[in-house]
């Protein structure tokens, strides 16, 4: 405050000029998994804790390889497939949970090297008898364990014979016993797991995750809608993906009433997708995974590519090698399968003919219920991330006096924000005002202050029509070169 005497001259600072406003991240996935973290360093275990993925050493490090039957690493690698975006993991895998017991399982080396193989790799501990349970034998003197594949070899000064049958008794990972409680989660005398521990990221990491991803487990009803219940709470879409083998008949009929999958919601949040896709693993094999991990990756690359206006749609999935079912795709059949899906608000893969596979699909399972514009996900997501870029911009005027000077500071500082996502292409149109109409005197006594926002993101271009003409009086045009 100023001074109580001074005689001369002072001068204090005063701020009337229009403040820079930045656009959140817009990219960020939410991936809630099992990882096959018994295969990690100790210190690299974390079971549902929150931790961020921003690079492939991140996803070594906490992830880990590919697993079969850990939906983690190939959710990490169809992101990345697509060029990468940063992701928020929760694991639920706990090896000290989620494992089950063999007692004495009876093998017979052979061979040579001498060797015999259990009936389950991901061995966590074990061990190693002879056939009549009386000598245990110790590991790295008798013989070796390949813990991944649970291959045993006998050393050359082993106790035990060559071609020896032996009694193993063991713990393997199992990631079959978790359960889709497990990946929901609970909130117990304050401890979070599962999906709930998401709801703290913006907090933690300073960054709201857009694109909610929980591989395989989506496919049940009960951890779809508490997908979409979060991300409704984090302004973001939850992925849902129709169960491997699910017909194109029955993925249609799952948006009624009576269909027997999880596709009946009408939420603007939620994405379902359908079919599976085919991948090449890390074995070699051709296995099918989830749409949606892929199209949560392409719609990540898009929005860093071209901006958080853009639809994802019409973009070609990096890293897979097909589609679960043939469906026949043709630009101008409104009866071609994939029409018939996005008619029904499902995000489907197109395979047109030299474009390979494309994500194909504008629009959230809020199609074809509502028709408002923000059923078309990139019209969503746009509104999501200004809204959420003005909130965060919004907290240095909170608590200010309220005055002409910040009521123009914060028109100025919203409509230049505006205006520049308007130049860059992300709307069509927008304006803030202040109205007289929205602040009487018994709330602006209140200290509340309401700003009336105009605006306009850019709707994907989803139909395009030509109207041709045959139009006989052209033919004038054959004899303007004899008449010359």
């Amino acid at each position: 405050m100023p001074a109580a005497y001074l005689h001369g001259t002072e001068v204090i600072q005063q701020s009337d000029s229009p403040v820079a406003i930045q656009t959140v991240d817009t990219s960020t996935i939410a991936l809630v998994c099992t990882a096959p973290i018994h295969r990690l360093d100790v210190a690299n275990r974390k079971v549902n804790q929150l931790f961020l993925v921003a690079n492939q050493t991140d996803a070594s490090n906490f992830v880990g390889p590919e697993v079969a039957g850990f939906t983690g690493p190939d959710a990490i690698r169809a992101i990345f497939d697509q060029g990468g975006a940063k992701v928020i993991v929760v694991n639920v895998f706990d090896p000290a949970v989620h494992k089950t017991s063999v007692v004495s399982e009876a093998i017979t080396l052979a061979g040579s090297p001498n060797v015999a193989t259990l009936a389950h790799g991901e061995v966590l501990t074990a061990v190693v008898k002879n056939s009549a349970d009386a000598i245990t034998y110790v590991e790295n003197t008798d013989y070796t364990l390949d813990k991944n594949t649970g291959l045993i070899t006998r050393l050359a000064a082993s106790a035990f014979l060559a071609n020896a049958t032996l009694h193993v008794s063991y713990d393997y990972a199992d990631p079959t016993l978790v359960l889709a409680a497990d990946l929901i989660g609970t909130v117990v005398s304050g401890v979070k797991t599962g999906w709930q521990l998401m709801l703290d990221a913006p907090e933690l990491f300073g960054i709201v995750p857009r694109n909610l991803l929980c591989p395989v487990y989506c496919t049940q009803n009960s951890v779809a809608v508490e997908m979409i219940a979060k991300a409704n709470t984090l302004d973001g879409h939850a992925f849902i993906d129709a169960p491997i083998g699910t017909t194109r008949d029955v993925a249609i009929a799952g948006r009624g009433p009576s269909g027997a999958i999880n596709f009946y919601t009408s939420d603007k949040r939620a994405v379902l997708c359908y079919p599976h896709v085919k991948v090449i693993n890390a074995a070699g094999a051709t296995v099918l995974r989830g749409l949606g991990q892929y199209a949560a990756g392409v719609w990540a690359a898009t929005d860093q590519a071209e901006g958080f206006w853009v639809s994802p749609s019409n973009h070609e999935i990096k890293g897979i090698v097909g589609r679960e079912f043939q469906l026949s795709s043709r630009q101008n059949d409104p009866n071609s399968d994939i029409n018939l899906l996005n008619a029904q608000g499902i995000v489907t893969v197109s395979a047109f003919f030299g474009a390979g596979l494309r994500l194909w699909g504008n629009r959230s399972a809020a199609w074809p219920t509502s028709t408002a514009p923000s059923n078309f996900l990139a019209v969503q997501r746009a509104l999501d991330i200004i809204h959420e870029s003005l909130l965060r911009a919004s907290l240095q005027f909170n608590d200010k006096s309220l005055t002409y000077v910040m009521l123009d500071i914060i028109i100025q500082s919203t409509n230049a924000y505006l205006s520049t996502i308007q130049q860059r292409g992300g709307l069509v149109g927008a304006n803030v005002a202040w109205r007289k109409s929205d602040n009487p005197v018994t709330e602006l006594s209140l200290g509340h202050a309401t700003f009336a926002i105009h605006l306009m993101p850019p709707p994907p271009l989803e139909r395009l029509t030509f109207l041709s003409f045959t139009d006989i009086n052209l033919l004038a045009n054959l004899f303007r070169p004899l008449a010359a």
